[in-house]
Formats: C-alpha cells, structure tokens, sequence
C-alpha cells in the first residue's frame, strides 16, 4: 500500500510540527508542511525527510500559490488528509493586504481558500479535512456573517473566538456539502498547548502563557500535536465522526450552540466565497 499524502499547515513548530515527527517516525505517510516562515519549516521538514511549502495566510495571494503547488506536489492519486492548523491570535484590529482583519483571515478566510482551491486533489484521495478549532469558539464566538472583519465591536478575544467558530461552521459544511463524495470533516480543540501561541497578542489569554500559570493550565506542545496526529490517522466512521467537534479527542456537547445553526453555516460559507473571490456553489 503506498504512503497517504497528508498535508499539515501551521508546520513549522507547535503542534503540528510535532505531529509531523509523529507521522514521520510511525511512517506510512508522505508528508507535505506548510508554514510561514521558510527557516523554520525548512528544518522541521528536513529533519524528518518531508516535502514542505511556505505561505503567509496573511496574503490570499501567498494562499492561491500553496494550491496550485500543493495539488501539483499531491498528482493524480491527491491528498488524502488536510490538516488546517495554521492560525493564532494577535493584538490590535490589523487590515491584511487583502483588506481583511488579520484573526479571520489567518484563521477561516485562508483555509477556507486553500481547501476549496485543493478539492480536486481531495476528492480524488476521499480525504480527511482536520481544522484546528479552539474552546474559545464556546468562550468568546459572537460571530456576525455581515461583519466578519468586527469593525463594530472589536476585541482580540471575540476575533479569536468568531475565527474559531468559523472553523466549526466550515466543518459542518464540507461534510453537508461533500460527504456524500467522500470527504469527511471534523473540527477539534487540541487542548491549552504550552507553546508560544498568543505572545504577539494583547489578549488576556497572554497571561495563562506569560507566568507560571503556563505549567499548571497546559499541556505539553508534544501531547498537542499527539492529539492533532489522533485525528490525522484515524478513521472517519470509527475513530471520530465526520461533521462533529471534539474536545481534544472527546466529542462534546459543550459548544457554542450556533454551530448547529445550518443557516448560519450556509451564509458564512457564502460570505467567505465572496471575500475571497471564489464561487459560493
């Protein structure tokens, strides 16, 4: 049986850095990293003999790129996991070069992008999609399909969380829209990582990463990534159930209970085709 292509972003450290090692010392995989910084992802997919990209989901244009080159990596046998993992949260309400608010474009505009651009590729392999998704789409998702950049009521926090609760209604989408041609989805919460994530934000979530709360709040990055990997390799139907959330690796019920609105999810879709420049059908 040849390797399954499995594309990680957000690669070149944290969680997905250390669950490509994982695949990569488990083999079975051909692995494809993605990340913004070419050092960095370099080393990484150096170190364990992977193909790697870079792309700064900042600029869509960056994002157009990685799918042309992935599904041309990827060939005629295409991508058998997306692993959406790239995102972060940052300080004060920044524009992209493509106009957006920086939170919703890294986190939902740029995968959502990038997954519609690679769906030839991951139909051809019946793929698995896996989005990094958060808690903070219960804590702090308010999201509003008619302001997606929050120029009305901004705050790192409820970016954050309306990215993340982005990333859930993506999910419930491409397994309405596509499961039924074998793709499945799911949305995940990795757990709090003890990484660099939030250092570059004004967020009060900074504080649980910049004392000693850090030890006693969160897990490490390599049992982050482990859950990440828990995903990648299990079985759509068996190990986890396409179109649901998970809380590290339980499926729960506590969310935030827009997810489950199918109006919503159908209108954000329809939004960020018109955001980023693809068609909404």
């Amino acid at each position: 049986m040849s390797d399954r292509t499995v594309v990680i972003t957000g690669a070149s450290d944290g969680i997905g850095a250390a669950s490509a090692r994982e695949l990569a010392a488990a083999g079975g995989h051909r692995l494809i990293l993605v990340g913004r910084s070419p050092e960095k992802t370099r080393a990484v997919a150096e170190g364990i003999g992977a193909e790697w990209f870079t792309a700064d989901f900042a600029v869509l244009d960056d994002v157009r790129a990685l799918a042309t080159s992935i599904s041309d990596a990827a060939g005629d046998d295409g991508i058998h996991v997306l692993a959406n993992n790239a995102g972060g949260i940052f300080g004060d309400r920044t524009p992209t070069v493509d106009g957006h608010e920086k939170t919703i474009q890294v986190n939902h505009l740029a995968p959502f992008l990038l997954t519609n651009l690679l769906l030839p590729s991951l139909l051809r392999g019946r793929a698995s999609v896996v989005n990094t998704s958060s808690v903070a789409h219960r804590l702090f998702g308010r999201i509003d399909v008619d302001d997606l950049d929050n120029r009305r009521r901004f705050s790192p926090n409820k970016a954050y969380g309306d990215a993340k609760l982005a990333n859930v209604l993506f999910t419930k989408s491409l397994h309405a829209k596509f499961h039924g041609q074998g793709i499945s989805a799911v949305a995940f919460h990795p757990g709090v990582v003890r990484s660099n994530f939030a250092a570059g934000s004004s967020s009060v979530m900074r504080v649980i990463y910049r004392t000693p709360l850090k030890r006693l709040l969160t897990i490490s990055t390599e049992k982050g990534g482990a859950n990440l990997t828990w995903f990648i390799d299990g079985t759509p139907g068996d190990t986890w159930q396409s179109g649901e959330y998970y809380d590290e690796r339980v499926h729960t019920r506590r969310v935030n209970l827009r997810i489950e609105d199918a109006a919503l999810a159908q209108s954000l879709w329809q939004r960020s085709a018109e955001l980023v420049g693809i068609p909404a059908s």
